[in-house]
């Protein structure tokens, strides 16, 4: 078959690539055509050989082997299956928790394993970590494990739990934008709205994301659901196509709410939630497909494996925390189709001003267990524009009051439209969310970056270094909570490379090389940084100027390590070093530092055992 161009550059590269690389993601965006680059990897690379795949959803195991089948010979592994593996057929296909002495028989034979939705790769969860262990100790020398995902990323603080620990590489195969340019994708038109009645600030998310129990009662409080079908409404006429919807809900509770509101409406709508059964399911997809059903009602189980090239309106009515989540929700209405264009992404749930346009989210194969602090605040990427050095960009929201007596609360961007009034409602009644939310009130990475340069130099060319260099000991032991956390970003920057580095994976290797040795310098020294809630950048900024939070001793001692590193790096090295260390602070404030740390990448125990 005829290959698009970003699918031919994998294949032109693979032998390249593998001879770097032996366990990689292979990342492109929902939609993109990560299985047959899949089935083409097979087919050019691993004919006649031994291959597991593996995926965690039975309805993507179904595409799966409808995909493989056609040229290849494929068992799908069932629980009740035993023997030897591969006895009849070259590719097994199988959820990771199926069957498990057959896929212990088979990771030693097999000479390549692929896991689809890779980001659920857990390394230290029950199902894919007796797999990885097997494939780091009995497969083969020339063995490859490859995941395919659009969305590299595990949103936990668990550091034995994150995705480096499983994949060695990201390849970046393909972005959204580059896929719309050449008609692969349709291009996502946001009609985001702020909900003033939805109460989620007492919310407690410590788990890392709105606990379902207390989100569901709060969305159904709030007039959530009247702002999405009032939207939905609006933009159904406006397209050339029949308009068929897919809409995204926190539970069954919402979602049986919303289905009500829809129909009431003269909407031909239905559900579909993870205990739906499997063949009711797929008629009620297939009748989706089709246009017999407009609007589709879900709870969980359309995010992955779910491709109606059709779907035009996405409506998002499930605030998270999580960029994955959003992220593979709005790429499910992005497949291109004839007659599509585009595709409207109705979002109630203040995702895209949390984390914005899906095809502008970055991705970390790292995370710590406050990482999904930044995101409490629901305008977070709004304050990301403003803030941006080069191209700073104000968003207003329209607090005009409609005839059913709430607001219009629209989101759009200052200077997009004739005399800055709404595109909705065609007011102009206003606000600059960035002054309203104070969004500016805490010192921004920006700010930090700017005045770490041209401080550093300034203060290090007045300093006699004789003195200043023997007070290391003495600046930690003497540094209180916030000084140490401004001391761990000045020995990072002195610690970490300035190397470039090519991937993602190449990037945390470094930065955790460099953490890891700090942590060794604590411990050894018996110095405790304990947990703190989050990573305050104003403790940094504070010690350049010996403010009024960090002393002089410890300011000075700091800003003597990073300008000896200034002396002797280039500009680019020191840039390349300084974004390192803003990470490497932020992890050791975050996840705290102890002789009882035992990480993937340090252990305190057997460092101090070593001495």
């Amino acid at each position: 078959m005829q290959l698009r161009t970003w699918q031919q550059k994998i294949i032109d590269s693979f032998p390249s690539i593998i001879t770097k690389q032996r366990r990689f993601i292979l990342k492109a965006p929902t939609g993109a055509g990560k299985t047959v680059l899949a089935s083409e990897i097979v087919e050019r690379f691993f004919k006649d050989k031994k291959i597991i795949v593996l995926c965690h959803r039975l309805v993507l195991l179904e595409q799966l082997e409808k995909a493989l089948s056609a040229k290849h010979r494929v068992r799908k592994l069932t629980v009740s299956d035993s023997g030897p593996a591969f006895d009849d057929y070259e590719i097994l296909l199988s959820t990771n928790m199926r069957a498990k002495e057959v896929l212990a028989d088979a990771v030693p034979k097999a000479d390549l394993i692929i896991v689809d939705e890779a980001h659920r790769v857990s390394p230290n969860g029950t199902g894919y970590k007796r797999i990885l262990d097997d494939f780091d100790k009995n497969s083969k020398k020339e063995a490859l494990f490859i995941g395919l995902t659009a969305s590299p990323e595990r949103r936990t603080g668990d550091q034995r739990d994150q995705l480096h620990l499983a994949f060695d590489a990201i390849i970046d195969c393909a972005n959204i934008e580059n896929l719309i340019d050449e008609g692969v994708l349709v291009k996502p038109v946001y009609r985001p709205h702020f909900v003033h009645d939805l109460e989620l600030g007492n919310i407690d998310i410590s788990s890392g994301d709105f606990p379902v129990a207390k989100l569901s009662p709060a969305i159904i409080k709030s007039s959530m659901i009247d702002y999405a079908i009032w939207s939905y409404k609006e933009e159904r006429e406006k397209l050339e196509t029949p308009p068929i919807s897919a809409w995204f809900c926190a539970d069954v509770s919402v979602a049986e709410a919303t289905l009500d509101v829809i129909r009431q409406h003269g909407i031909k709508a239905a559900i579909v939630t993870a205990s739906t059964p499997i063949g009711e399911r797929m008629k009620l997809l297939a009748q989706h497909e089709a246009g017999e059903i407009e609007a589709m009602v879900s709870v969980g189980v359309l995010a992955e494996g779910w491709d109606n090239p059709h779907c035009n309106i996405i409506v998002h009515l499930r605030p998270t925390l999580s960029k994955v989540l959003w992220g593979q929700s709005v790429g499910r209405g992005l497949r291109s189709a004839p007659g599509k264009d585009k595709c409207i992404v109705i979002d109630v749930s203040s995702n895209w001003s949390t984390f914005g346009p899906v095809e502008k989210l970055e991705w970390s194969l790292w995370s710590h267990r406050r990482s999904y602090m930044q995101f409490m605040n629901r305008f977070s990427w709004i304050g990301q524009q403003q803030d941006d050095e080069d191209t700073p960009e104000t968003y207003l929201l329209c607090k005009n009051e409609l005839a059913n007596g709430t607001r219009c609360s629209h989101i759009y961007k200052k200077d997009a439209y004739e005399d800055d009034t709404c595109p909705v409602c065609g007011t102009y009644a206003a606000i600059d969310i960035y002054k309203e939310q104070k969004l500016d009130s805490t010192l921004n990475e920006n700010g930090l970056h700017r005045l770490f340069f041209e401080r550093v130099p300034k203060v290090f060319e007045e300093m006699d270094l004789s003195i200043w260099n023997s007070l290391g000991g003495t600046a930690w032991k003497s540094a209180n909570e916030k000084e140490q956390v401004f001391l761990a970003f000045c020995l990072a920057f002195k610690e970490v490379s300035g190397e470039k580095t090519s991937t993602e994976s190449d990037y945390w290797d470094v930065a955790l090389a460099a953490e890891a040795r700090i942590r060794g310098y604590l411990v050894k020294n018996k110095i405790q940084i304990v947990k703190q809630m989050e990573f305050d950048l104003d403790l940094i900024a504070d010690g350049m100027f010996a403010g009024t939070k960090i002393r002089t001793l410890q300011a000075h001692y700091g800003i003597s390590l990073c300008g000896t590193e200034f002396q002797e790096s280039d500009r680019e090295e020191s840039e390349r070093k300084y974004q390192k260390a803003i990470r490497i602070a932020e992890r050791l404030a975050v996840i705290g530092c102890s002789p009882k740390d035992n990480l993937p990448y340090f252990n305190a125990r057997d460092h101090l055992a070593s001495l």
